[in-house]
Parts: C-alpha cells; structure tokens; sequence
C-alpha cells in the first residue's frame, strides 16, 4: 500500500470528528446476528484509511471515497463509501456502500462476518438496513436475502417480504454438535 493511502485519522483532530460515529454502524451490523460484540472492541482506537474524504460541516456530512478500510479491535469495515449524516453536532444515519460492503467482527460466539451493497443505519430508531444480495454469516449459520432490516430496540429481524425485499430468504442452520 502506498503512504498515500495509509491515512490514518486521530478522532482528536478536528478534521476527523466524525469518524468514531462510524463505529456505530459497525456495532449496528453485528447486532444484526443476534451475537454480542466484544465490549473491549469499543474501548480502542479507530483507524480509517481512504482515498478521500469531504467534511461538510455546515451541511452535517462527512463523505469518506475509495477503499475505505475502518478498524476498531476486531471490527473491521471494507466499503467503496461511507457517509456519515449529522443533525446538530449528533449523528443521525450512516450509509455505506461497496460492490459489496464487508464487515466483520469477533463475538462473544464467534466471527461473525456479513456484506451488501448498500447499508443504512438510522441512530435515532436504531433500525439498520443491509439490501442489496445481503448475507450475515457466523460460523456455518447464515441467513441471505436481497433485503435484511434489523430493528436493535425492539431485537426484530425482518428479512425478503417481511421487509419489504423482493427475494426469498434463504436460512442455513446447522444441526447442533456440527
């Protein structure tokens, strides 16, 4: 990689504010597999990389382009964009898109990865929506749909029609013990 691209922010800059908020949709797309993150990955440091970013303060957005690469403990976030949205000084959605977007993080319960095109995370409602040939995957479980929306206060997973997706579901459990 070349020193160009290994632009790592200090959330302390002022430039760079809005990085941290970032990490919520992270912990947002986790959730979405019913497993518990691990509590020491909030407590380290953020490191994101990219090509570019656009601060706009007095609009309330932040645009980070090309290879985003985010990490936070074993969070790790791949998107071609993510856009942090601000109302005031909080965050009000994050929206990542990729060809696809991939996440991962160790659980209490194991690796838990996932992708999709698109991700919408609303902070307020907490909903989190991944569409786009969306899969979350933990061990050899994992549930794919066109459309997965994952409501986090009211612990719902809706996913195809109950969605609003035009795809059918698709769910792999293995068997206990395997």
């Amino acid at each position: 990689m070349s020193p160009a691209r290994q632009t790592t922010t200090d959330s302390r800059h002022p430039k760079y504010r809005s990085s941290p908020r970032c990490v919520a949709l992270l912990i947002a797309l986790l959730a979405t597999s019913a497993a518990f993150a691990l509590e020491s990955d909030r407590r380290q440091p953020i490191e994101l990389a990219a090509d570019s970013v656009d601060i706009d303060e007095g609009k309330g957005v932040s645009i980070y382009k090309g290879d985003v690469d985010l990490r936070q403990g074993t969070i790790h976030l791949q998107a071609d964009i993510v856009t942090v949205h601000q109302q005031g000084r909080k965050t009000s959605k994050i929206v990542a898109d990729g060809s696809p977007v991939q996440f991962q993080q160790q659980s209490d319960k194991g690796l838990v990865q996932g992708r999709a095109k698109h991700v919408e995370y609303e902070v307020d409602s907490e909903n989190l929506v991944l569409s786009g040939d969306a899969e979350v995957v933990q061990g050899q479980d994992r549930m794919r749909s066109d459309r997965i929306v994952y409501d986090r206060v009211r612990s719902v997973v809706k996913a195809g029609a109950a969605a609003q997706g035009k795809q059918r579901v698709k769910i792999s459990i293995q068997a206990p013990g395997q």
